[in-house]
């Protein structure tokens, strides 16, 4: 008896150090909320009482390493899929479902030259995983539809066949490259452009340059993205041609302790498409051992892609406000109000390719659970 206990104990510290060598790190969010909402201009519209996953954020579970190897160098991935908690289907892939790991598919070098990344990325001005950089905005890609930065203006998602450099920080500033081999579009209403199967001519492209200044109280970055479309449109907004689209964002911040106001500017442009400026003044501040959030959005924009019988200009704000609350370590109790009104081209759920509520209202309240 005795000796069989030596052996389970000695199995027992083997495992662990084996663990303990490997690093390997098991984490994930479940987001769980009620909301009401209603959709102005869309025929037949009526309120509607939904039970939601990752309204505030997106519901996840993810595997992390980090393998030592010496000089200051290691090596590291990240395995990350969503789901959505409220029906247990999987989120954040492609039209055709078939995603492992739909957030982030990463294997990572890093050292004192910075980082290079591999595989499914965030891009840089995604607003979620491990590359995102975008800044200025309180409410970030949170509160979906009204609420999410990425939602009244543009968002390129997530990149396949990706790769990524980071540099080291110097004096505050971060700077960061991303290139796609080819990408795969995530909406069912988008045309899927195959990846990079093709020949490169043929395979839609993304290209990212961002900067990131951390110092002090600033938060700031500026960021530059294209999709050169070779492939095939993918954009939100359906135009009769493949010419390539351009995002600029601009996202500052200072935190005076008491208030931290935030600025956000985008244009997106494309010939025969959109040309959209998308404005935004948001702060968040302490309040009563929680995290109160405020923003107002302006869009002013114009289709030069609209049939000739259609509003080729589009105009849109709106108005955001939520409180988060720790519960615990791990626990977030949350609550969310946003108005929009859409007018000249987006008075109307189904125009122009848009997918999100940009003219009614949603409140909601939740939780939020992190592991």
């Amino acid at each position: 008896m005795k000796k069989s206990l030596i052996a389970l104990a000695a199995l027992g510290a083997i495992s662990t150090f084996a663990y303990a060598e490997s690093n390997i790190t098991l984490y994930g969010i479940i987001d769980m909320s009620v909301s009401s909402q209603k959709i102005f201009g869309k025929k037949d519209s009526a309120n509607t009482v939904t039970l939601n996953s990752g309204l505030r954020s997106g519901s996840r579970w993810g595997l992390k390493g980090v393998e030592d190897l010496g000089n200051g160098y290691q090596v590291g991935f990240i395995l990350e899929q969503g789901f959505a908690a409220d029906d247990g289907q999987v989120a954040n892939g492609v039209a055709d479902g078939q995603y492992a790991f739909s957030r982030e598919a990463k294997l990572y070098v890093q050292g004192g030259f910075g980082q290079i990344g591999f595989g499914r990325l965030g891009t840089l001005a995604g607003g979620v995983e491990s590359n995102n950089m975008l800044t200025g905005w309180a409410l970030g890609t949170s509160y979906a539809d009204q609420g999410s930065w990425t939602k009244l203006a543009k968002g390129n998602g997530r990149a396949d066949n990706a790769i990524a450099y980071v540099s080291p920080v110097f004096g505050g500033f971060k700077f960061s490259l991303m290139y796609s081999n080819g990408l795969s579009y995530e909406n069912k209403d988008e045309e899927i452009a195959g990846g990079d199967a093709s020949k490169w001519s043929e395979n839609s492209h993304y290209y990212g340059i961002g900067a990131q200044y951390t110092f002090g109280g600033f938060t700031n970055s500026l960021i530059f993205e294209a999709i050169d479309n070779k492939g095939g449109m993918g954009t939100d907004v359906k135009t009769p041609n493949d010419h390539p689209a351009y995002l600029l964002n601009l996202g500052l911040g200072y935190d005076f302790g008491m208030i931290t106001p935030m600025f956000a500017y985008q244009y997106n442009w494309q010939t025969e498409g959109t040309k959209d400026h998308v404005f935004g003044l948001s702060a968040k501040a302490p309040v009563a051992g929680g995290t109160a959030m405020f923003g107002v959005r302006y869009l002013l924009g114009k289709n030069d892609g609209a049939a000739a019988d259609k509003e080729d200009k589009r105009r849109a704000w709106t108005v955001n406000a939520a409180y988060e609350y720790p519960l615990s370590k791990r626990t977030t109790a949350w609550a969310y109000a946003g108005y929009a009104d859409g007018s000249k081209g987006l008075d109307k759920h189904e125009t122009a390719g848009q997918k999100v509520n940009i003219n009614g209202y949603q409140v909601g309240i939740g939780m939020t659970h992190t592991f």
